[in-house]
C-alpha cells in the first residue's frame, strides 16, 4: 500500500510540474498515435477488404503495439544521446522512495497510457475501416483490441527492463533489435501461410468476451509487467547509475 501511494506522489509531482511541457508531451502523444492509428488502419481495411494477408500490418500491430504503453517528451527522443532516462533514475533514487515505488509508478504510467493511446490508436482504425466495421461487430472489435493490447503488456515488461537496466545506446539498439525481429516474425509467419490480423479478428468474432486468445494475452501481459519487474528490481540494486 506504502508503495502505490510514494508511486501516485511521484506522479502528482510530475503533473505539478512544468504545464507547458506537459502540454507538449500530450500533444505529441496524440498526434503521434492519430499517425500510427491512421496508417495501420488503411493497412488492415484494405487486407480485410481484398481479404489478403499482408506481413506489413503484422509487423506495424506487433512492433506498433508495445508502444502505446510510453508517453513521448523531450526525454525520450534525448535517450540516445543524453542518456535522460539513467539520469532521471539516478535522481529518483537519490530520493527517500524504494526502488518499488519507482517501478511501480511505471507500470501506472503503461496502464494509463495504453488507456488513452488504445483508445485512440483502435478507434481510429476502426473508425477508418470501412470494411473492417463490415467484417466485425464493434462488441467484437473490443475483445480484438484487448488482445493485441495484452501483446502490448508482454512486450511493456521487457521494455521496462532495458528502460531501467540500459543507458541510452544500449536501450536504443534493444529496442532497434526488438524491431528486426518483429520484421523477422511477421515474414515467418507469412511463409507458413499464417496472418496475426486474421487470426485474431477470427477468434475474436468466433468467441466475444469467452475468447481464449483475448484472456490470455492479457494474463500473458499482467504476469510479464510483474516478472520483468521484480528481476528489474533485484537487477537495479547493482547497477551503477553515475
Amino acid at each position: 500500500m506504502r508503495t502505490l501511494q510514494d508511486a501516485w506522489f511521484l506522479i502528482r509531482g510530475e503533473l505539478r510540474g512544468d504545464k507547458l511541457k506537459l502540454l507538449f508531451t500530450l500533444l505529441f502523444s496524440l498526434f503521434m498515435f492519430c499517425y500510427l492509428g491512421f496508417f495501420t488502419g488503411l493497412l488492415a481495411n484494405e487486407s480485410v477488404s481484398e481479404n489478403q494477408q499482408n506481413m506489413m500490418v503484422d509487423f506495424m500491430m506487433t512492433a506498433m503495439l508495445p508502444i502505446l504503453g510510453f508517453t513521448y517528451s523531450r526525454r525520450s527522443f534525448r535517450y540516445w544521446s543524453e542518456n535522460s532516462y539513467t539520469k532521471m533514475l539516478a535522481y529518483l533514487h537519490s530520493l527517500p522512495i524504494p526502488v518499488s515505488a519507482i517501478l511501480c509508478k511505471r507500470k501506472i504510467q503503461a496502464y494509463l497510457s495504453f488507456a488513452l493511446n488504445g483508445i485512440i490508436f483502435f478507434g481510429l482504425m476502426y473508425a477508418l475501416g470501412s470494411d473492417l466495421r463490415t467484417e466485425i461487430s464493434f462488441l467484437s472489435y473490443i475483445v480484438f483490441a484487448l488482445t493485441w493490447i495484452g501483446y502490448g503488456f508482454m512486450m511493456t515488461g521487457v521494455y521496462i527492463a532495458i528502460e531501467f537496466l540500459c543507458n541510452g545506446k544500449a536501450y536504443c539498439w534493444l529496442t532497434a533489435l526488438i524491431m528486426v525481429l518483429s520484421v523477422a516474425l511477421s515474414a515467418l509467419i507469412n511463409l507458413l501461410g499464417g496472418n496475426l490480423l486474421f487470426y485474431s479478428l477470427s477468434v475474436s468474432k468466433e468467441y466475444g468476451w469467452l475468447s481464449p486468445l483475448m484472456w490470455g494475452t492479457l494474463l500473458a501481459g499482467v504476469i510479464s509487467i510483474q516478472l520483468f519487474s521484480g528481476w528489474t528490481k533485484r537487477r537495479l540494486k547493482k547497477r551503477d547509475l553515475v
